[in-house]
């Protein structure tokens, strides 16, 4: 999922949420979303077609001139994430006649490389990590939507800083390398509301009060956190977000900067301070459930769910906005569960916001593929799945009436008024690093395989990659 989960980012198939992650992982960005969420509904996100240029690919989609074609697709969406965008595009394909066949995989990250090296790339991929695809789009086997989706319609329909993470180096220069679907906020704590408002636990503002809070409920009786990092090819990504939100919260958004792109290296003392205050937490007794030993073998997806036990077996989840998709089902947004904000760490940097995203490539140039591009440019291609619940659109046509909860319009509201916006940091680092040596190092240093220097330099290893 990150960094999807960076938007479970990581969100979340085992990866994407990472979406951030990975639902994940990996999103997150130097970007807001769209709307507020207490805009009134626009007409204009009714339908695909109220967004559609006449003669664009998908007007001629809808007028069925490509009925009967067939577009592939491969991802990371699986189980409950492959249902819901599958639910997605059903509307989609009646009125078009366009077969989307998607196939998911936990494998993403691992497959997809040989995929597109070995010649055979689906028509359109899901990348939760854009270093991943930044990579990739080097070689030339990447299509430039910039080529057939009008430059000042895409202006319309995203933010600026979001068409601007879209555009990679092309073999031959800078390209639009794909089209941003859905986005997850990862600096999200989540809790189940009934007990913890029963418990008369008060929500931290700072992480003074996160370690404070984190005590007092070892003191009751419990281990405070719920956490877990397994994500079969992937594992990792969870620990990644931990220290890309503690980034943030500790030194400047031109630091995290650097750092995203190699300029300051995981061997600096910011960093190792950074992965330090999260050990704080991870690996202190009694502050998590099961031990440091049980974070690297409980799936990510599985983690949180102790906190609706009866009684709960722990209190705190931090994890992105996907993660409600792995919730036991029947409990109510707001009631049964709520969240707050990763506190602030040092003042001068406030609250910031961490997000992921997925962004969708082409490797296959055909009208019914352009179309297929088009139509996920639109929020109507995210809105039943925003209305189930996990997902934010970085699409500006979305209409905020589709969110189910206040829970999720105030997840709006927080990456709309935060200090700083930053993407997943390891979902935007080279494929290498942020997909390979970072989720490897991490996973190492949580299972006590190697300590906090070594992993560190484990880590760096991989920009030399």
């Amino acid at each position: 999922m990150k960094k999807r989960f960076t938007l479970t980012l990581v969100f979340v198939m085992a990866l994407s949420m990472l979406l951030a992650a990975c639902g994940g992982k990996k999103e997150n960005a130097e970007s807001s979303k769209g709307a507020s969420p207490s805009a009134p509904a626009s007409s204009a996100s009714a339908s695909p077609s109220a967004s559609a240029a006449s003669g664009s690919p998908l007007a001629d989609a809808l007028a069925g001139k490509f009925k009967g074609t067939k577009v592939t697709m491969f991802g990371p969406f699986v189980d409950v994430d492959q249902v819901k965008f599958e639910e997605a595009i059903k509307d989609f394909e009646t009125k078009t006649g366009i077969d989307i066949a998607y196939e998911g995989s936990k494998e993403f990250e691992a497959t997809i490389s040989v995929r597109v090296n070995g010649n055979n790339a689906p028509d359109i991929a899901d990348f939760p990590q854009p270093g991943l695809l930044a990579n990739i789009a080097k070689t030339g086997k990447v299509i430039d939507v910039s080529t057939f989706l009008d430059k000042a319609t895409l202006e319309k329909k995203y933010n600026k800083s979001w068409l601007d993470m879209a555009t990679m180096d092309g073999a031959n220069g800078k390209i639009m390398a794909g089209v941003w679907a859905r986005s997850s906020v990862k600096s999200l704590v989540w809790y189940n509301k009934k007990e913890f408002d029963a418990a008369g636990y008060k929500i931290p503002k700072t992480w003074d009060e996160l370690l404070a809070l984190t005590d007092q409920i070892a003191k009751d009786g419990d281990p405070a956190w719920a956490i877990g990092i397994e994500s079969g090819a992937a594992t990792g990504w969870p620990a990644t977000d931990w220290v890309e939100d503690i980034m943030l919260r500790t030194t400047s958004p031109e630091n995290y900067d650097k750092w995203v792109k190699g300029e300051l290296p995981f061997t600096d003392p910011i960093v190792k301070n950074a992965v330090q205050k999260m050990s704080d937490i991870w690996f202190k007794d009694g502050a998590v459930y099961g031990g440091r030993k049980s974070i690297v073998t409980t799936a990510f997806g599985d983690a949180p769910k102790v906190l609706f036990d009866n009684p709960p077996k722990a209190w705190l989840h931090r994890q992105a906005s996907f993660i409600t998709s792995f919730f036991p089902e029947g409990l109510k947004a707001g009631v049964d569960y709520d969240w707050f904000p990763f506190p602030s760490i040092d003042p001068q940097y406030g609250t910031p916001a961490l997000v992921a995203g997925d962004i969708y490539a082409m490797f296959n140039d055909r009208p019914e593929v352009r179309a297929v591009m088009e139509f996920f440019t639109t929020g109507e291609s995210l809105k039943t799945w925003i209305q189930s619940g996990g997902v934010i659109a970085p699409m500006n046509d979305a209409d905020p009436s589709w969110y189910s909860s206040d829970v999720e319009r105030r997840m709006a509201e927080f990456v709309k008024n935060a200090p700083a916006i930053r993407f997943d940091g390891s979902d935007l680092m080279p494929g290498a690093v942020g997909a390979g040596t970072f989720w490897k190092g991490m996973t190492d240093y949580v299972s006590g395989t190697v300590d906090l220097n070594k992993a560190m330099e484990e880590i760096q290893a991989g920009w030399k990659k």
